[in-house]
């Protein structure tokens, strides 16, 4: 029995000489000289829907910092509290804090990026980054293989 891939199949036809056009043959993208550079183009996201996608991890962001606040009457100490523990923990806040101002420093970036229309493309190729990679992580600069 044969295993039979249509994209395998039309591959090798095009590798061989098969050209888009040709009976059998799909064209499998436009010409590149037909086609606009990426940074030339308009964001390939609806800006709503970015704005939206922004605005959430916004929220998220603030409401994790907002957690990382020391509340003053939270943090009485007691009889017997070890300082290594309250070390550990300050130095874990401190981490997280860290992590989240980059975070932050991100979403402003990605921010501008919708206001200059630029929200979707690659920063460093000017390749449209995927819409699931964009709703898995709003402020993806880059492609994933960049």
């Amino acid at each position: 029995m044969a295993f039979h891939d249509p994209i395998v199949a039309a591959a090798t036809r095009f590798a061989l000489g098969a050209r888009p056009g040709w009976p059998g043959v799909a064209a499998p993208f436009a010409p590149a000289a037909a086609t606009p550079l990426a940074r030339d183009t308009v964001s390939p996201v609806d800006p709503d829907h970015a704005r939206q996608l922004l605005l959430r991890e916004r929220e998220r962001i603030e409401a994790a910092i907002a957690d990382l606040l020391p509340q003053a009457a939270d943090e009485q100490e007691e009889p017997g509290d070890e300082g290594d523990e309250d070390l550990y923990q300050k130095e874990l806040d401190e981490g997280r804090a860290a992590d989240l101002r980059d975070q932050l420093a991100a979403l402003q970036r990605a921010e501008a990026r919708l206001a200059e229309g630029t929200y979707g493309l690659s920063i460093e190729s000017g390749e449209p980054i995927p819409d699931a990679r964009l709703e898995a992580l709003p402020t993806a600069e880059r492609n994933i293989g960049e």
